[in-house]
């Protein structure tokens, strides 16, 4: 891998009057990249949602989307642009007249609106994806650029690929683009492939050979493909590089993008080394996590840095030792500096709405009072049959919660026949567009049978592509918590409910994506209406 990273330090632009040389720029992408997962589209109401913790949490910029995609990413980008109080709101686009138009347009209501443009700049992308000539690449980072100027002062190019670039002429392009006015230059690793010591190199090098690097900001945008996004982040900004571009929960296409939390909090964590600062609160983190967690239905792996459950769980018993005598025995951090309270047992049945409301701001959520009401309902009666209620529990009924937005179709009752003798059966009522349909169905299982039995009712041609079943909590009177991802032409949603009961937690999740595959449909210009089987 070559030298030790710990052999490479930190190199300083020359500070000028735009940033200061030790502030790095936090853009979150995670409305734009993190939506481009298969099956974590959001919805308007959902983005909003994202978008207001992500200006609360002090973050720099906020992609809010690809304008020219569809009506509703351009609908998207100019209801966010609305929104945010703070934070620079940023539209991106492809090296054309039309994409950079439309970007603009949806701008036009922000507080400090980014234009972000880019094109390929690498050898396989410029011969196979662009089909165009080097000198005309060039031509037209010029002319983005300079379009991109007619709607706001404020403008990033990418070089699309960068890593995989040829070093001359991507000093070549990188120049091009300040001359017409860029003032941040993204180098995109967009396939996870390079590792930290090239990036440190490849960032160094542009502010040395390039005219005009010390009047611009560099950014990193580091894909994970390889597991070293964040490394490769690091290692940019130890090199020059001011602005990090990433995403909640390292949401992202592929093997996902570099993690906020993770940066935010190495920064934090390793001052000693990384002598930089970012306008990211840290308690905001965890209550992030957990909204993006629950609007895309992408549960986090438990043993995720920074906000995975796992993070500041300690099993071992050396390791409880230790820590029963001193914190720092084994844990860098605290779990209230993201905002995370430790799980205890401390709400039951006799809770009132006053304690269950303190409970929801310990754990980062705050509800408008009619989702208040519906959520102290909901853990009452879980109360009721559950004899521990834990954070984890309150949590899963709070995301269960949000994921319901925009429901045509919900569950009213279920019957489930199972064991050794007979066939699988099921039977279930579902509200569909206000009114209620009855169907019974078997099945190879139980599972299988509920699902049937929706097809009965609701005709769609999604294919179950994915069914998992958690526990939320140990013992036998935990929720389970399931996740299904439904595939159709393309289109692939995640939905996800928990209860205590895993068939009914089965149905709730399958309603929860067959939901969403009807709003993508919509959202694609496709036939999106309720087919009721007759």
């Amino acid at each position: 891998m070559g030298q030790n990273n710990t052999d490479i330090k930190p190199v300083k632009p020359v500070k000028t009057d735009k940033i200061d040389a030790d502030h790095v720029i936090i853009f979150d992408t995670t409305l734009r990249d993190g939506e481009q997962s298969p099956g974590a589209s959001m919805s308007l109401e959902e983005k909003i949602q994202v978008a207001e913790i992500l200006d609360q949490m002090g973050v720099d910029i906020i992609e809010a989307g690809f304008p020219i995609a569809s009506p509703g990413d351009f609908e998207s980008v100019r209801q966010v642009a609305k929104t945010v109080k703070s934070a620079s709101v940023c539209g991106l686009a492809r090296a054309s007249i039309k994409d950079i138009d439309r970007a603009g347009h949806a701008l036009r209501d922000a507080v400090n609106p980014r234009v972000h443009t880019f094109i390929s700049t690498s050898p396989v992308h410029m011969k196979y994806k662009l089909q165009m000539h080097a000198d005309d690449v060039l031509e037209m980072v010029t002319s983005s650029v300079t379009h991109a100027r007619t709607y706001t002062d404020n403008v990033e190019w990418s070089a699309e690929d960068a890593t995989r670039t040829e070093h001359d002429f991507l000093c070549r392009c990188v120049e091009a683009a300040i001359k017409a006015g860029a003032g941040t230059i993204n180098i995109p690793d967009t396939v996870g492939y390079t590792v930290p010591e090239e990036m440190f190199a490849l960032i160094k090098m542009l502010h040395e050979r390039v005219d005009g690097a010390d009047n611009v900001i560099f950014s990193t945008h580091c894909h994970n493909d390889l597991g070293m996004a964040v490394a490769n982040s690091l290692a940019g900004v130890r090199a020059g590089a001011r602005q990090v571009e990433c995403t909640i929960n390292g949401l992202g296409e592929r093997a996902g993008n570099a993690a906020l939390e993770e940066i935010v909090m190495a920064i934090n964590t390793r001052n000693d080394v990384l002598p930089f600062w970012t306008n990211i609160d840290p308690t905001f983190i965890t209550r992030a996590s957990k909204l993006v967690s629950a609007v895309t239905a992408f549960p986090v792996q438990p043993n995720k840095a920074i906000v995975g459950k796992n993070a500041f769980a300690h099993e071992s018993g050396i390791h409880q030792d230790g820590m029963l005598k001193n914190t720092q025995t084994y844990e860098i951090m605290t779990p209230d500096s993201i905002g995370l309270k430790e799980s205890s047992l401390v709400m039951g049945k006799h809770s009132g709405r006053h304690a269950f409301e303190e409970k929801l701001k310990d754990l980062g959520y705050e509800l408008p009072d009619n989702d208040f009401q519906d959520a102290f309902k909901r853990f009452k009666n879980l109360a009721d049959h559950k004899k521990h209620v834990f954070d984890e529990d309150i949590e899963a009924l709070v995301d269960d919660q949000v994921s319901k937005a925009n429901e045509n179709i919900k569950v009213v009752a279920l019957t489930v026949i199972a064991g050794t003798g007979g066939p699988q059966k099921a039977t279930i009522t579902l509200e569909v567009e206000g009114h209620h349909e009855t169907r019974e169905a078997t099945g190879e299982g139980p599972v299988d049978s509920i699902f049937n039995a929706i097809k009965e009712i609701v005709n769609h041609n999604g294919h179950l592509a994915l069914y998992e079943v958690s526990a939320v909590t140990a013992g036998t009177d935990a929720q389970a918590e399931v996740m299904v991802r439904l595939s159709e032409d393309g289109r692939i949603v995640t939905g996800r409910s928990a209860d205590q009961d895993t068939m009914v937690a089965s149905a709730k999740a399958y309603i929860s994506a067959l939901n969403k595959l009807m709003a993508k449909r919509e959202k694609d210009g496709v036939d999106a209406k309720l087919h009721i089987v007759e």
